[in-house]
């Protein structure tokens, strides 16, 4: 189920249709409450935060709302709260360039007006998601440890990767096979995690580390490490674990369409146990 629910959303369509000139009229049902499938999945709702350059919102909203069955809203960056969502829902950042990335990926994002909205829920407690530029806020933020640094090719990566699932009694990662690698796509320039010596040994130590950049057997190599994240890490939770950070882009391989469901096996593992407990 897709949900819109933000007027000022809608507002900011009419104005920059009408600024470029754009004539084909505009949907405004799309805009106003509509189901788009029958909902399977009604304890916990989802909302999907739109900052200016955020290109995998639709994705999310698309696989959240109309593959995994659960009410959706988008939170435009300028709202000072979060559409009605609390501790039992859920938050995602979604991929994207956020204003840019200027200064730093997602160094501005991290003072959009909502982002005080969205730590204030992570530290009481609720759900917080972020999947590529939606990790690097949350490390700018300061939900999560680590920053994401420019990879070391110095170059934009977009191809499919395999993933080593470290961790599979976190609730994030709940249940999946430790011996079977997924495969997803990255797309990013500054995607290589990086954290001081003492911060990796308390990831570590307190099993933080949820996912890490493998081969298709599962071995971690210098290879297949492409953008040079200390210990190979692509994902990582707080210690809390209610806020999960990850730069590859589950989204985009949760349909049997596009020939790769691992993304939808990754997201079923928390959401389907959150729905259980």
């Amino acid at each position: 189920m897709h949900i819109f629910v933000n007027k000022k959303e809608l507002d900011r369509q009419i104005f920059y249709k009408r600024k470029l000139g754009t004539h084909k009229p505009i949907n405004k049902s799309r805009y106003l409450p509509y189901i788009c499938n029958s909902l399977k999945n009604g304890n916990m709702k989802i909302g999907v935060v739109v900052f200016p350059g955020s290109n995998c919102d639709d994705d999310m909203m698309h696989v959240m709302g109309d593959v995994l069955g659960y009410e959706t809203v988008k939170i435009w960056h300028k709202q000072d709260d979060l559409a009605g969502l609390g501790k039992n829902d859920c938050i995602i950042l979604p991929g994207g360039f956020s204003y840019g990335d200027y200064l730093r990926s997602g160094a501005i994002a991290r003072f959009s007006p909502v982002m005080k909205e969205v730590v204030k829920h992570a530290n009481e407690g609720g759900y917080v998601y972020g999947i590529c530029n939606g990790f690097q806020i949350l490390c700018e933020a300061g939900l999560l440890p680590g920053v994401l640094l420019r990879n070391k090719n110095q170059l934009f990566v977009s191809k499919n990767v395999h993933l080593k699932v470290c961790n599979n009694v976190n609730p994030w990662t709940k249940g999946l096979n430790r011996a079977l690698p997924l495969q997803m796509p990255v797309a990013h320039a500054d995607g290589r995690y990086h954290i001081g010596a003492d911060g990796l040994e308390k990831l570590i130590e307190n099993e933080q580390i949820l996912l890490r950049y493998c081969d298709e057997n599962g071995a971690l190599t210098e290879e297949s490490n492409f953008n040079g994240s200390v210990d190979a890490i692509a994902g990582i939770c707080n210690e809390k674990r209610n806020v999960f950070g990850m730069m590859p882009h589950p989204e985009r391989a949760a349909e049997s369409l596009l020939g790769n469901e691992d993304g939808k096996t990754l997201l079923s593992a928390f959401f389907n146990h959150m729905i259980a407990v």
